[in-house]
């Protein structure tokens, strides 16, 4: 064996150590959606008597009213991370659109402007406003809302006048609760998108 090829076998030797002296760096998940963020202390939940004290203000009724609509809430998602306090309008001609603003609220943050928009599914004709309380889950930076969130399919239900829903993105839960001309239409949203300005486009 020549000088040449015990060099080779040498330096194939160290390279083959060198790649097996540590683990193999992680791969980039397939597929990856969402935002993603810098990872952070876990944001602040609200409890329930906070919440339901919130939605009654909100609403203008009673904390009575909107107990047992709150209590369901936290019965299925626990305690939220942020709440949505707005307004909406809605209209239909066979398929509906729906648009909406308000302020997102997080503990030890300060408020940001919110507006969001989807269609409605259901053969339906007609408009309303009505005001809109979204409790928001997981929800752990404000810039996280702006997305779109798929209603969950069996998930709309009516306590006491209030009606509230399930959307779902990115482990995000998003629980919005409607009160009077709101209950019709906001049980037929397929999807909401969140963004930072106002779109006339509802896709």
């Amino acid at each position: 064996m020549d000088r040449r090829h015990l060099l080779l076998t040498g330096t194939g030797a160290v390279l083959a150590g060198c790649a097996s002296t540590g683990p193999a760096p992680p791969m980039a998940p397939v597929g990856q959606v969402g935002p993603q963020y810098p990872a952070g202390p876990r944001a602040e939940t609200y409890q329930q008597d906070e919440i339901v004290h919130n939605v009654s203000n909100f609403f203008g009724v009673t904390s009575e009213t909107v107990g047992g609509a709150v209590e369901h809430v936290f019965r299925d998602q626990g305690q939220p991370t942020g709440y949505i306090a707005g307004e909406e309008g809605s209209g239909a001609i066979i398929f509906g659109l729906r648009y909406g603003k308000g302020l997102l609220y997080m503990k030890h943050r300060p408020p940001i402007r919110v507006y969001w928009r989807g269609p409605t599914a259901g053969f339906d004709f007609g408009g309303n406003a009505s005001r809109v309380f979204t409790l928001c889950y997981n929800l752990q930076y404000p810039e996280a809302i702006f997305q779109r969130f798929p209603g969950v399919e069996g998930s709309i239900y009516f306590v006491a006048g209030i009606g509230v829903n399930y959307q779902s993105a990115n482990d995000i839960v998003l629980a919005p609760m409607r009160t009077g001309l709101g209950l019709r239409a906001g049980a037929s949203v397929g999807y909401l998108a969140y963004s930072r300005t106002g779109h006339i486009e509802p896709f």
